[in-house]
């Protein structure tokens, strides 16, 4: 009976003297685990490297001083390098600044005459880029692009006899406008495209010393089929 009562009481106090105990001990809050945030794909400048071959196009050439002119019968035929610098936002928007040198040669007129041209380029292009994967414009994959530029020319011609001899020849500034579009690879520092570039020229002439040489060709368009790499750099 002693021992039972020896136990009943060692229970009790065993009982009271828990509390306090815990009572005693530090509170540790739960660690609760925050995920990092995904800002999504960042800006990124990069630079671009690009060759083409083109197609020259025109409505007509005019001899303002001797009074003809006559329509272009066959195209011209030619290449085009260039580079350029820009910025991609990584949520669509880019835009960069080219600089292209243009080589092109055998537009031909209803004359029999014919036109070479080389001269460089430069515009202020814009882009909307798309993603093929539906994430980020920049997150990698197949995607595509549509752009336009402004800018201006600097166009050396010659004109040339139908025998090969030179007729006339000059150089000007022109004003010129670009419409892109294109489909591209990002491999995530680097991007691979390929695309259409139209350039847009209203005019090519010349200002001779002896206006009687003078011409103007109108409407020139230069088609391109464009490949570029774009390499990314923060």
């Amino acid at each position: 009976m002693r021992k039972l009562f020896a136990l009943v009481m060692v229970a009790v106090a065993a009982l009271a003297v828990g509390p306090v105990r815990a009572a005693d001990m530090p509170y540790y809050p739960p660690v609760i685990e925050v995920p990092d945030v995904d800002y999504g794909v960042g800006g990124s400048f990069y630079l671009r490297g690009s060759v083409a071959g083109n197609l020259w196009a025109a409505r007509n050439f005019e001899n303002p001083c001797g009074g003809c002119g006559t329509d272009v019968t066959d195209r011209g035929y030619g290449y085009s390098l260039g580079a350029g610098f820009g910025y991609e936002t990584g949520s669509g928007l880019r835009a960069d600044v080219t600089v292209d040198y243009l080589n092109n040669s055998g537009l031909t007129f209803g004359n029999g005459r014919k036109a070479n041209l080389r001269g460089g380029l430069a515009l202020a292009n814009a882009y909307y880029d798309f993603n093929f994967s539906g994430l980020s414009s920049s997150a990698g994959g197949f995607g595509a692009y549509v752009g336009a530029g402004l800018g201006a020319a600097w166009v050396d011609t010659t004109i040339n006899e139908p025998n090969g001899t030179a007729w006339a020849w000059g150089d000007r500034f022109e004003p010129a406008a670009a419409v892109m579009a294109g489909v591209t690879y990002d491999m995530g520092a680097m991007v691979a495209d390929v695309g259409y570039r139209g350039v847009y020229l209203p005019t090519i002439g010349n200002t001779p010393p002896n206006m009687v040489n003078a011409y103007v060709i109108n409407n020139n368009w230069i088609h391109e089929v464009r490949g570029t790499l774009r390499y990314r750099f923060n």
